[in-house]
């Protein structure tokens, strides 16, 4: 087992950095691993931050927090995860975690209850479709679109039609980098997708 060091939290957060921000490196593919040295990080000015993290956070918690925070936005500096937003993005990403079945059958509810249900994957002269509106509004969770793309694949389908060649290639970029780090059966979530389409038919 690995004990969490100062360079090794600063090895992970530079992993999943390049991971959430790069299309070439996978975290999950790559076991964490990057090109980095313990003298790089020893002239680093920043690196009682890490050390900082490190005797905060186990291994296992540090994951989940750095992916809770890279969620929200691209973090650039280190210092930024120590404050109260950063574990504010936390508690709030474990929340929505550990009550998933709940988390993503309150969000379909909303849709269901509040859009057409034909129109909630359909994106209409380019613009965005009510799905990721809905996401970017903070009013269904980015586990819930998550777990539909992985139900229907409607991502690339979308990547074709969405006129804005900005914003959204960000966009997709974190949803699709995000996947692996979601334990859940689709199996039994498909069944749930199912049953609330069908009581809201």
């Amino acid at each position: 087992m690995i004990d969490n060091t100062g360079f090794v939290t600063y090895a992970m957060f530079h992993a999943l950095k390049l991971h959430f921000t790069s299309d070439s490196y996978d975290y999950v593919k790559y076991h964490g691993k990057t090109n980095l040295s313990k003298q790089t990080f020893s002239t680093r000015k920043d690196k009682y931050s890490f050390y900082k993290l490190s005797r905060k956070y186990s291994l296992d918690e540090l994951k989940n927090f750095l992916v809770a925070n890279f969620l929200v936005k691209d973090i650039t500096w280190v210092g930024d995860l120590l404050g109260p937003e950063g574990e504010e993005n936390y508690i709030k990403w474990q929340k929505r975690n550990q009550a998933l079945t709940y988390t993503f059958k309150n969000d379909m509810m909303y849709l269901l209850e509040n859009f057409d249900r034909d129109k909630i994957f359909i994106v209409e002269n380019g613009n965005y479709p009510v799905l990721l509106q809905e996401m970017m509004r903070n009013k269904i969770s980015i586990e819930t679109l998550m777990i539909l793309e992985n139900q229907f694949h409607f991502i690339e389908l979308w990547s074709k039609k969405i006129s804005d060649d900005i914003i959204w290639p960000n966009i997709k970029r974190r949803i699709m980098k995000y996947k692996p780090f979601v334990n859940y059966d689709n199996d039994t979530f498909m069944i749930q997708t199912k049953e609330l389409l069908k009581e809201y038919a």
